[in-house]
């Protein structure tokens, strides 16, 4: 019975484990976090982003001292200016959550910090669309009925969970 119930627990760890969506929370800068990078290193952000793989619900966290993080359009990044940012904040720690898929730019608010390489920009990658089915043969009456994995697994969970109540 122990045995029949610990099977259980860990097919539906599986399930869920493979079927459950995960976001990821990167912090900005690693452990420089978001300020004014040196001279030699004024394209640190980008470098930064390049070696990240970003997702449609993941969250960006900024953090730093008596500075700002604007989301700003492709012009207004190439300008290094924006008076109408998509977003703005100046409280030393921002979270940000990237809801679609595409470009995003990120310049500081403070005058001067962007012209020295605090900017970056991040692409965030279309979410993985399921498989699509090959194209049905005709229909035969004689084949068999075929049941998809994840739905065989959720009738074993119902099944299952008929045992023990």
């Amino acid at each position: 019975m122990a045995s029949l119930l610990s099977s259980a627990f860990f097919l539906l760890f599986l399930f869920f484990h493979f079927f459950s969506a995960t976001c990821t929370e990167f912090l900005v800068g690693d452990e420089h976090g978001w300020a004014v990078p040196q001279h030699k290193h004024a394209d640190r952000y980008n470098k930064w982003a390049s070696h990240n793989r970003f997702n449609v619900d993941d969250t960006l966290h900024f953090k730093f001292e008596k500075d700002s993080v604007m989301e700003v359009t492709e012009e207004e990044y190439k300008q290094c200016l924006s008076s109408k940012p998509l977003l703005y904040n100046n409280n030393g720690d921002a979270v940000v959550r990237v809801e679609r898929a595409g470009l995003f730019y990120f310049i500081s608010g403070v005058s001067g910090h962007c012209e020295k390489g605090q900017r970056m920009i991040i692409k965030v990658l279309e979410p993985l669309s399921p498989p699509q089915p090959p194209t049905a043969p005709p229909q035969n009456n004689n084949t068999p009925l075929s049941v998809s994995s994840p739905m065989l697994a959720l009738f074993f969970m119902f099944f299952v969970s008929f045992l023990f109540i």
